[in-house]
Order: C-alpha cells, then structure tokens, then sequence
C-alpha cells in the first residue's frame, strides 16, 4: 500500500474526472488521477467528441470542395479522397488533445497513475482503493474517491460488435475504407454525426430509428427542419422502424426491419450501433461498497454527488442526466468546490445539446412540446437563415432560430438552432436564460451586422411580432 495519503482519488480520467482532480488540485487538495486508458482524456477526447468532429470538419471540407467550391468561383479537379491522411489527421488532433490534459495534470501537481481502479474497502474514515495494471496491484489510501468512468457503447443482444462489419462509434471513427453501405441503427447525435462523415465521403447511408423523429430530446420543428436538410444530403431515413434480426456472413449484414411498410431486408457492409450508452460499473466494487444504482444502472447521488457510502462520490455518465462532457466537466468543478464548502451548483436547466452535423442543431432549455404538456402559456419566435444576410454570403442557408418565452413576463424558456455554426450560436441562449433574460433584452441587445447571430435578435423579435427582416 502506498505510504501516501491523498485528499482525493478520482477514478477515471474522462472530461469529467480530469477536470475534477486539477480544480480540486487548484483548491489545494491532494489529488491522485487513475486511469485504465494509455492516455488521458477519456471516451470524449480518445475516441468520441474530439475524434468525430475532426473528421467531420475533415469529410464538412471534402464535401465543399467536390459540391461548392465552384459556386464560389472556385474551379477546380474533381477532389480526390485520401482517407489514410483523414484518419491520420484525427489521431494527430487527439494526440495533441491529450498530451495537452497530460500537460494539464502535471503542471497542477496532480498524480497520475496507469491502471484500473477499483474500490478495496474503507477503514477509519479512509478509503482504500486498489489499482490493477500490467506490473501488477497497487493500493492507495485516500480520504474520499470519486467514481468518473463514464460510459460505454450499448450492444444489440441479436447483432454484437465484432469490431470489422457491426461496428459501435470507436470503430466508425477509424474505417480504412469507406463503406459501401452503411446503416446506423439510432437517429441520435452519436448516429448523425457519424453517419453525415461517411455519406459525405461517398457511402450509402442508412439510418434506421424506432421513433418517428430524430434527435428525440430536440423540439419536433428542430428536428423536422434537420431531418428534411439530411435527407436533402442523401441520407435515408427509416423511421417507426424496429432492426428484428441480423444475420453476419461474409463481410456483409442482412438487417430484418419491420416498420410503416411492413417487413424487410436490407443487406449492407457495416452497420454501426448507435442506441445509447449505459454507466461504465463493472468491476468498481459498488456492491461491496453498499452504493445502490437507480433502474437504468446509473449510480444514486446526493446533491453534493455522494453516493451512499461516505466518503464516495460520482459524476458524469454514471449519475443521472444527459451523457455529455460539458456536463461531466461543471460537475466535476462543482464538486470540488463542494468539497470545500462553497455554494456551487450546476444549472441543468441550462445545459445545451449539441449536433454536430451541417447543418449544426443546437438547443438549451424547454421544447415546444415540454411547455404544451406542462400547460405552460408561451409566445414563439421564429427566424429563417434564408432571411440573414451572412448566411446567404456563405450560401448556408438551411435552418433557423426559435426562441420560446413565457406569455406572462416573456422570460426565455428555450432556444432551438438549426443553422450553420449552431454549436456557436447557442453560447448566447445559454448566457441569456443563465441570467434570466427576456425575449426583449435579447431583442434590444446589439448584434453586429453582418452575422448568423442577428437571426437570434430577429427571433426574439418575433416572439413579440416586431421581426424587422422575416
């Protein structure tokens, strides 16, 4: 057992536990940092939110070359793909996203060590958790531990990964070539972004969904005006459509679909499973420990983000609540500061999602539907990018801007962006429903001109029906 005491071990080193050991470090905490991964940086830097808008940023320029270069007065050959350089690229952006937290870690003093973590039992107010590496199992000994293994990957019980042809993000992300056929089970963000890659590198692409929308957490009309911008893409949606069975043979995968139209079969090349993810817990010794976990495996917390076990805590994608990593991030922050006794809280009410497809869709707040079922009175504005002037100079006018307010006091209850740069655009929404602005302040805030965020000062002036541009 090490002779060390830390004030804090944080098991796992994702967007949230990276970021919870150096503010805890900041606050003057003595911090190790355990992580089963050869870098730092998790799911989200390793091989989820780093890696995939890199080569959608990558595929998003191919695509303008081959489409729209020409429409700028652009004339050049036919694109030729290099996937290998692509793929190369990406690795290089998350290389330097990694060696910057590596970076990160050793500059604020923290301890960094190789393995997986476990929870080996507690004695006299102290907490020992156990690390199994290839060198074999250390102990350390702390006086609270934080659980931030994130999450991984659902798998279909009737169709497995195997890594080649059934495939889940990690393996998407690295295609030596690019598919013939690709279908992607699950209209989510995961699905689109993913699937938007590999159709503007040249595949077929299908996506298959259970529910009658995409992006089911979206406001519908959000949704409606992303699907019609996809499938003007050429992507093809099935949707009310359930995968029954999966036969694997030979490189290639013959899908049984039921839905609107009754049955079918589709025969594809890769198939990527993109229904969810689930709490990474396995092997942590919660039982042991007495932590209880909710009915969807997610572990129960306090609003300090201690679990029932004194001295044990958890964030991120193994506590309740969307699984993003701006998420994990402010929790880790806030627990640290917790710690310390400062009053620190993470606003969920505000906390935006992001897809990260082209056009972007971006939303933070209630959907229209939320505020129906509710029975929340509200005013509705709404303006188009066809109507905005820097949008029509990046010839980027696809989507719009809505912006929901009370009806009473007009105080902003959600923003939803479909349009270009929407994953930028929504920083304003938040910032302005974070202070409890109104659809006025919004309207009679400065907004330069010309810029995609005049369409947000045009909304909020049609939630009271003075738009000066629609």
């Amino acid at each position: 057992m090490s002779a060390e005491t830390f004030d804090l071990i944080v098991i796992g080193a994702g967007p949230g536990g990276y970021v919870a050991a150096i503010r805890a470090s900041q606050l003057g905490m003595k911090v190790a940092l355990i992580e089963e991964r050869a870098t730092l940086g998790g799911v989200c830097t390793n091989e989820g939110c780093i890696p995939s808008k890199a080569l959608l940023d990558s595929s998003e320029h191919f695509a303008l070359a081959r489409d729209k270069f020409a429409l700028h007065g652009i004339v050049i050959e036919p694109p030729q793909l290099d996937l290998a350089r692509m793929i190369s690229r990406k690795d290089e952006v998350v290389k330097k996203n990694t060696d910057g937290i590596a970076f990160l870690c050793k500059k604020n003093g923290i301890t960094t060590i190789s393995g997986r973590g476990r929870l080996a039992g507690q004695s006299n107010d102290l907490q020992t958790v156990g690390v199994t590496s290839d060198s074999g199992e250390q102990l350390l000994t702390g006086r609270r531990v934080l659980l931030a293994t994130g999450s991984r990957a659902v798998e279909l019980p009737f169709l497995p990964f195997d890594g080649e042809t059934v495939v889940s993000a990690r393996e998407a992300l690295a295609f030596r070539t690019v598919p013939e056929h690709l279908v992607v089970i699950g209209a989510g963000f995961i699905g689109l972004e993913l699937g938007s890659v590999w159709r503007r590198l040249g595949a077929e692409v299908t996506v298959i969904e259970t529910l009658a929308k995409p992006l089911p957490t979206m406001d519908g009309q959000a949704a409606d005006g992303l699907l019609r911008s996809l499938k003007k893409q050429g992507l093809k949606f099935l949707l009310e459509t359930a995968v029954q069975s999966a036969v694997v043979a030979n490189g290639r995968v013959t899908l049984t679909v039921s839905g609107l139209s009754g049955e079918a079969q589709i025969v594809c090349d890769r198939v990527l499973v993109a229904v969810g993810r689930k709490p990474l817990t396995d092997g942590l010794g919660l039982a042991e420990a007495g932590i209880a976990l909710d009915e969807r495996g997610r572990v129960i917390v306090d609003e300090d983000y201690q679990t029932g076990a004194k001295g044990i805590y958890a964030i991120g994608d193994l506590i309740a609540g969307p699984m993003l990593a701006h998420k994990a991030s402010e929790e880790g922050v806030v627990f640290a500061e917790r710690l310390q006794g400062e009053l620190s809280r993470v606003e969920y009410e505000y906390l935006p999602g992001v897809c990260y497809t082209w056009p972007e869709a971006a939303s933070v707040g209630k959907t229209e539907e939320e505020l129906k079922n509710a029975g929340i009175d509200y005013n509705s504005g709404k303006f188009s990018f066809l109507a905005n002037g820097r949008a029509r100079c990046m010839d980027e006018t696809d989507g719009f801007v809505k912006i929901l307010a009370n009806k009473d006091n007009g105080r902003i209850l959600g923003i939803h962006i479909v349009g270009p740069r929407a994953s930028d655009l929504i920083a304003e929404a938040v910032t302005a429903m974070t202070f409890g602005a109104t659809a006025e302040d919004l309207a009679m805030t400065f907004h330069a001109h010309p810029t995609l965020a005049e369409a947000i000062k045009e909304a909020a002036l049609d939630v009271m029906k003075r738009a000066v541009h629609a």
